[in-house]
């Protein structure tokens, strides 16, 4: 190494020395960096690299320079670093491990680039103090655009559970006030007490979904019971459900082979609801939603697919995160819709849970997969 080399410069030579170190560090944040790719872990790493590069040798006020070291955040928006914090909060990083990630590029480079400095003259210090501020800005742009992720969710959850809570809600409500003018009629008593099971279902279905959200935000892990169970009884259970709370779609069952293991079955039949709610959704109408549960040697596979507009290649990981929702057309609009954006969410966390896998395939011609894998015995 140059023992003259500007530190701007070195940040952009030993970018991906720097950038190994960011990846073992980031990967220690668990359970949110979990199963995450190198290039997920790095989102938009290089690219603050290069920022504060540029800033390092950028001109500055004394007075900017005070706002820096102050952490004070003017223009923010679209930055590398403001970025980062958004998908951070997105894939479920906490506002602690988001600092901690700074904190470590911060004790990085500065060890790194130190090792090689022979005399600690005027120079230095100008760049220890400019790389520090810098630094400090990018982390203050990290923490706004992360905070204010987390409030837009927080709000936008609390809006879409009021609107959707308030149909079936209205659907018990008037289903009680219609009971009790029937008196002991009991031919309509029992499409009204079928109106009734299907709105406590999807207001069921909506509870859950909030709960284990609530429960990954608090402490990242689900509370889960393995047993001894059939995965094919589950599906048999959580299509008759999805039958209760969408009647106006067909349901078509496939089961073959071993089927038992030793799953949380509770949390599987939520998995599948949540996929069959999906499917619902966004299939074509008067097109079915299938459903394909396949025992193979040492693991079980649930297919769940449905036909309609193909999921776009960009979104294809966003659809998992929580609290987003692809854009609806028309027709699909006008159906009854229970989604928070959670469904996916939840469905991928017990996978998980499971030390399984879940894949989604879509296109136009085929339509739309998803795919579950999870081994017979999971590691508990």
């Amino acid at each position: 190494m140059d023992h003259c080399l500007k530190l701007s410069k070195y940040l952009d030579e030993s970018a991906e020395e720097i950038l190994a170190e960011w990846d073992t560090f980031a990967r220690t944040l668990e359970p949110a960096a979990s199963g995450m790719a190198t290039k997920a872990l790095r989102n938009h790493a290089r690219q603050m690299l290069t920022a504060i590069s540029i800033d390092i040798d950028t001109a500055q006020t004394q007075l900017e320079s005070t706002d820096k070291s102050h952490g004070k955040v003017s223009h923010f928006k679209n930055t590398a670093a403001s970025i980062h914090g958004t998908l951070r909060e997105g894939s479920g990083f906490t506002l602690v491990q988001l600092t901690a990630e700074f904190r470590a590029l911060r004790a990085s480079v500065l060890r790194l680039w130190l090792a090689g400095v022979v005399t600690f003259d005027e120079g230095v210090t100008h760049d220890i103090v400019r790389f520090n501020e810098a630094v400090d800005q990018a982390l203050a742009e990290s923490a706004v655009t992360f905070s204010h992720r987390g409030s837009e969710t927080r709000d936008r959850m609390l809006a879409i559970l009021g609107h959707d809570l308030r149909t079936p809600l209205s659907a018990i409500s008037m289903s009680g006030q219609l009971l009790a003018r029937l008196g002991n009629d009991s031919s309509k008593n029992e499409s009204i007490g079928l109106r009734l099971q299907r709105s406590a279902a999807t207001m069921t279905a909506m509870v859950n979904d909030l709960l284990e959200y609530s429960r990954s935000q608090l402490d990242g892990k689900m509370p889960h019971t393995p047993e001894n169970c059939s995965i094919g009884e589950v599906a048999h259970n959580a299509v008759d459900e999805s039958r209760l709370a969408h009647p106006e779609c067909e349901y078509v069952l496939e089961v073959h082979g071993e089927l038992n293991g030793y799953f949380d079955c509770i949390r599987m039949q939520q998995v599948m609801t949540n996929l069959l709610a999906n499917a619902a959704q966004y299939r074509e109408p008067g097109t079915p939603v299938k459903v394909k549960v396949a025992g193979q040697a040492d693991e079980v596979k649930i297919t769940v697919s449905n036909y309609g507009e193909a999921i776009p290649p960009e979104s294809m990981e966003a659809i998992f995160l929580a609290m987003v929702q692809l854009p609806l057309d028309e027709e699909v609009a006008r159906r009854p819709s229970t989604s928070m954006g959670l469904g996916l969410f939840v469905a991928r966390q017990i996978v998980e849970l499971h030390g399984g896998t879940i894949e989604v395939r879509s296109n136009r011609e085929a339509g739309t997969s998803f795919e579950v894998t999870i081994p017979r015995r999971g590691d508990w």
